[in-house]
């Protein structure tokens, strides 16, 4: 059987499923075609039902839950790993602590966007960009502030810029529970059996991954482009963790409560789907 699935390019997501796709363990049968995009495309597709497997937004989840279910594994939830706002400090000068107009957006159905339109909901003024060009574009005067996720947090203060709110700080402070940020969707015409296959194969493929490090193979470098080592491992280390194994008890609160908030924004919506496949006792 062939398995198309969708993940990101970023180092946490090549460096969990490297091992799966490349033919590093046995898949027992099962042959993975991967198809990498930005997790905002992977967004727009889920919401289609394109793929049987891929990376999703957890941002997103309300919207796809009639066509999709989430695995335990492969996902990024955590503490501290939660986008940053951040601006010029020539805005800051000028602006103070005063809320900005205008921001720039990594998506429309990321987590980022969920989180900030729950800290910022007066912010209307907002445009949607892929993560990695809304350093530049701020830096270019684009708009008062920008929304950065992934490895940009390790690297805006080189860009010349500065932090005005740790969304993730906020979020953990507020509501007490992870940043379930983004996780593995499977569409519901998928087999139980095999859903909870693949979901044992990432979790092999995580721990072959483990194994090896901190050598980072020739696969997750080359999708990193001229992202510095130091950086890959940070990035790495950061949001590829327990929950990444597993979900477990903590990381499906924090989920629910992230659809909670959602409805919060969305009066309209509702949300009466199992998130999670059924796992055996």
């Amino acid at each position: 059987m062939n398995i198309a699935i969708g993940y990101s390019p970023c180092p946490n997501d090549t460096f969990i499923f490297d091992a799966l796709v490349n033919g590093d363990i046995p898949t027992n049968g099962l042959r993975f075609s991967p198809v990498l995009e930005d997790v905002q495309t992977l967004n727009e597709w889920a919401l289609a039902g394109k793929l049987p497997f891929t990376k999703i937004s957890y941002g997103v989840l309300p919207l796809i839950a009639s066509q999709y279910q989430m695995l335990p594994a492969g996902g990024a939830l955590g503490m501290g790993v939660g986008p940053l706002l951040v601006t010029t400090p020539a805005w800051l000068a000028a602006n103070g602590n005063t809320t900005p107009k205008t921001v720039i957006i990594p998506g429309a159905n990321t987590t980022a966007h969920l989180l900030f339109s729950w800290a910022y909901p007066q912010v209307t003024q907002k445009r949607f960009a892929v993560f990695h060009d809304i350093e530049d574009a701020i830096l270019r005067g684009e708009a008062d502030a920008g929304v950065i996720i992934h490895e940009n947090r390790f690297t805006y203060q080189q860009k010349g810029l500065v932090a005005l709110c740790d969304l993730g700080n906020l979020w953990e402070q507020q509501l007490q529970v992870p940043i379930p940020l983004g996780g593995i969707a499977v569409r519901k015409d998928v087999p139980l059996a095999v859903a909870l296959q693949v979901n044992a194969l990432i979790q092999q493929s995580i721990a072959y991954s483990w194994r090896n490090y901190p050598n980072i193979s020739n696969y997750v470098q080359c999708y990193a482009q001229a992202m510095e080592p130091t950086v890959m491992q940070q990035h790495i280390e950061l949001y590829v963790n327990d929950f990444s194994h597993h979900v477990g008890a903590k990381g499906k609160a924090a989920v629910h409560t992230l659809i909670q908030v959602y409805q919060q924004l969305h009066p309209q919506s509702s949300y009466n789907n199992p998130v999670f496949i059924e796992e055996p006792a």
